[in-house]
């Protein structure tokens, strides 16, 4: 089974997008793993290797959809209120 990982934030337009993302995801074909990255903040790095350059964003058979505009991930780096 293929994976398609959600990275987010948590902030409000992360948190719309993913509800949407999840119900729109073909859970036959796809794994669906929900990373906040303001929670796990080791988690970063794996992103910017995926290629995400800002959030909320969706790692599909190796493609970076960014979603809509949450935040940069150089800000998410930063955050502080987690």
């Amino acid at each position: 089974m293929n994976k398609a990982i959600f990275y987010h934030a948590g902030c409000p337009v992360c948190l719309s997008a993913e509800q949407q993302v999840i119900d729109a995801i073909d859970k036959n074909r796809y794994e669906i793993e929900i990373v906040h990255l303001g929670e796990d903040k080791a988690q970063i790095r794996v992103a910017e290797q995926a290629g995400v350059k800002s959030v909320p964003a969706l790692l599909l058979d190796g493609d970076i959809f960014h979603i809509n505009f949450g935040a940069a991930l150089d800000d998410v780096k930063v955050l502080r209120y987690l």
